[in-house]
């Protein structure tokens, strides 16, 4: 087991990671964000947030991947 660092410089880096994971998903299904956020049934600017990296919450991702049709772990890396 790993000890959690002390900061949390190392999140936004795995943030940006996710939403770089859903961004490419999502361009390789040719879709647009206003395609998944209203499939989602969630807010426009989430889909925006999701993708800039920004903080996100693990239903958020669990709609998205479910529009996606992907599993959510192959959005989490």
């Amino acid at each position: 087991m790993r000890d959690l660092p002390h900061d949390d410089e190392w999140t936004p880096d795995r943030l940006r990671a996710i939403g770089d994971r859903v961004r490419a998903e999502r361009l390789r299904q040719h879709l647009t964000q206003d395609q998944v956020w209203q499939a989602a049934r969630l807010e426009r600017r989430t889909v925006q947030n999701v993708e800039a990296g920004r903080e996100m919450k693990v239903s958020t991702l669990l709609r998205i991947a479910w529009v996606l049709e992907v599993p959510p772990g192959d959005l989490i890396g």
